[in-house]
């Protein structure tokens, strides 16, 4: 199974790198979120379910993957300047609402102030949900909304956000891939051509 390295933005953004545990690769689709212990590990690695005893089972993946395709139609609107269906709005507040919350202030030794929404009680898949979907409404509604672009290798579904302005792909493994395509293609004309000429 082929795992790209994380898009540009995925560091800045969980709701980004949870859009992005689903990807199209050269096996086929990876669903980083898949099954249950995939999940749990995904959430626990990026901070959001502490609870020892959380259980993540097929409900709990299935709303998940509901949370995910609700953040993608919201990121992949913003980057196509078009409005998001209804319900991936609904899906996003509603996860967002069903936990308590408060802002919180994160200041780096070196930097602005940022403020940032913390569960009231933190540590379960509800509070980790908030998380992701705080996380996406600051984003769209943020300065990291205008930065959202679709990758534009060939089949890839990643996003990104673009903060250099040449930025087409979402790694390096793309860009590669479509300049090889891009080389394979000008060398069949050329030899096309040569062919057409010979006749």
């Amino acid at each position: 199974m082929t795992v790209l390295t994380p898009a540009p933005g995925e560091d800045k953004s969980v709701a980004l790198a949870m859009v992005n545990t689903k990807q199209r690769g050269p096996d086929g689709v990876v669903d980083r979120l898949a099954t249950g212990p995939e999940a749990a590990e995904w959430l626990r690695s990026h901070g959001l379910v502490a609870e020892p005893g959380v259980r993540i089972g097929e409900p709990e993946v299935v709303r998940l993957a509901e949370l995910r395709a609700a953040i993608r139609d919201l990121f992949t609107a913003q980057a196509d300047c078009r409005t998001p269906a209804p319900d991936s709005v609904a899906a996003v507040n509603a996860a967002a609402a069903a936990q308590p919350a408060a802002p919180q202030v994160d200041w780096a030794d070196v930097g602005r102030p940022s403020r940032r929404w913390r569960s009231a009680r933190p540590g379960g898949l509800e509070a980790g949900m908030a998380d992701l979907a705080w996380d996406a409404i600051d984003v769209v509604c943020g300065e990291k909304g205008a930065m959202l672009r679709r990758c534009e290798a060939h089949g890839c579904v990643r996003i990104f956000l673009r903060e250099h302005a040449r930025r087409r792909w979402c790694s390096t493994t793309c860009g590669d891939r479509v300049r090889a395509a891009r080389h394979h293609r000008a060398q069949q004309a050329a030899a096309e051509g040569v062919h057409r000429f010979a006749d």
